[in-house]
């Protein structure tokens, strides 16, 4: 414990005798930048967050579990996380996908004990994003709680972050911290433009909100990275209020997301790649490919350009774009800047709809049911999977080698592209680490 203290660089001592010294004096109290109660005569944040805590919900999923059938076909919990109402008039509660994934029915716990059942709206594996509907003859007189949403662009670095949920088994548990960066990527999601937080994020906090020091949600919690163990080590990841907004609104209204495109096909950057192509940077996202007719080779974008900003935001890989891409409207027009042979462009990419093609080609690389590939001096190889797809829900990795379609030998990129085109399962035999993989690709 005593090393958790001091890691901070102030200990838990020092802490308690500062802050009533500061209160001391009313004047003291009025030039602190943290929220004084002159009647406790304590320093607190309660005031704006108490607002949103009755809004924040646990979420327990219901399916069949595994094993023996007990004889009755009822249901029972396989999973629980957390939730946030953010319309309570209409009780809509937005989670994680992972919280809710395979269940059959769906429950919805209040802090003042009332218990609810919701039904699934819609789920977005890319963002891992779902949004449940509260069960009642009428919402609106159930009284309920919402949390005031606000723009997550507005965030910098170093502001106070609270993180909500229903933790290890524990009732409503409330952590601090700071915003640690922003559009964080890396995780394995498409969308990926996360929000990285120390607040105390664990096992059950999923889905629950990540709230300014004014109460009001900035992003929804969705994963931590853990050193071992699979315990908080202080990195939390969460989906950022600019994205989540764009998904609930597409699924309340149709139940399922669906992103527009730009046709190029992309890359991370990172140093092996920034070292082939004799680069001094590693952030970036690189242009493998551009479709034919797209909307990327209409703005003169080539195989090779790297992207390092889009709509004046700093891209660290291929995730940041996409996650810009998908959440712009069909027609919204992209600022982008690259390189390209050292020297800055400028090009302007127009956000169109999805391409009804199950194979996109490109001279050099093909993304098809969601995997990208190029040739590499030892075959064709998978660089990219997008979150959610057909080829991420089969398990392809990045890296891959494939090397037979339904046990048809993949000579080249036009074979693999005439191969996954059209509809039905394929068998993919990759290799991966060395060793053979058999992957059914639907």
């Amino acid at each position: 414990m005593r090393s958790i203290i001091r890691a901070g660089g102030l200990s838990v001592l020092t802490l308690v005798v500062a802050l009533p010294l500061l209160a001391a004096t009313p004047a003291a109290a009025q030039q602190s930048p943290v929220p004084f109660d002159a009647r406790r005569g304590v320093f607190t944040f309660a005031t704006g967050l108490e607002q949103a805590l009755p809004a924040v919900v646990q979420v327990t999923t219901l399916g069949q579990s595994e094993g023996p059938s007990s004889g009755d076909n009822e249901p029972s919990p396989i999973s629980s996380g957390s939730g946030a109402i953010i319309d309570a008039r209409e009780g809509i509660v937005v989670t994680n996908h992972h919280v809710v994934e395979g269940g059959r029915k769906f429950t919805v716990d209040m802090t003042d004990g009332r218990i609810f059942d919701a039904v699934l709206l819609g789920v977005d594996k890319a963002t891992d994003l779902a949004v449940l509907k509260i069960e009642a003859p009428s919402v609106s007189e159930l009284g309920l709680s919402q949390i005031e949403v606000v723009n997550s662009d507005s965030l910098r670095t170093g502001d106070l972050a609270f993180a909500v949920g229903y933790p290890l088994g524990l009732d409503q548990t409330l952590t601090m911290g700071v915003i640690s960066g922003m559009g964080r990527s890396g995780m394995g999601d498409r969308i990926e433009d996360y929000i990285q937080t120390d607040a105390a994020v664990n096992s059950g906090n999923s889905g629950g909100p990540l709230l300014d020091s004014r109460g009001r949600l900035i992003g929804i919690n969705t994963s931590i990275l853990s050193g071992g163990g699979g315990g908080n080590d202080g990195i939390a990841f969460a989906v950022p209020s600019r994205i989540l907004m764009y998904v609930v609104a597409q699924l309340r209204e149709s139940g399922e997301v669906e992103r527009g495109t730009t046709g190029a096909i992309l890359g991370s950057l990172n140093a092996e790649r920034s070292r082939d192509l004799g680069l001094g940077i590693v952030r970036g996202a690189v242009i493998e490919d551009v479709a034919p007719g797209s909307s990327a080779e209409a703005a003169g974008l080539r195989r090779g350009d790297i992207i390092t900003r889009i709509q004046n935001r700093p891209v660290s890989n291929a995730g940041t774009v996409a996650a810009t891409i998908g959440i712009a409207e069909r027609g919204t027009r992209l600022e982008v800047v690259y390189l390209r042979d050292g020297h800055e462009g400028r090009a302007t990419l127009t956000v169109e709809a999805p391409s009804a093609r199950t194979v996109i080609a490109g001279a050099d690389a093909v993304m098809a049911r969601g995997a990208s590939v190029r040739v590499a001096s030892d075959g064709l190889q998978v660089f990219a999977v997008e979150g959610g797809s057909a080829a991420a829900a089969a398990g392809l990795q990045a890296g891959d080698l494939i090397a037979l379609v339904d046990d048809t030998p993949m000579r080249g990129l036009d074979a693999l592209a005439a191969a996954l085109d059209g509809e039905g399962q394929r068998i993919l035999s990759v290799m991966r680490g060395g060793e053979p993989v058999e992957i059914g690709l639907p």
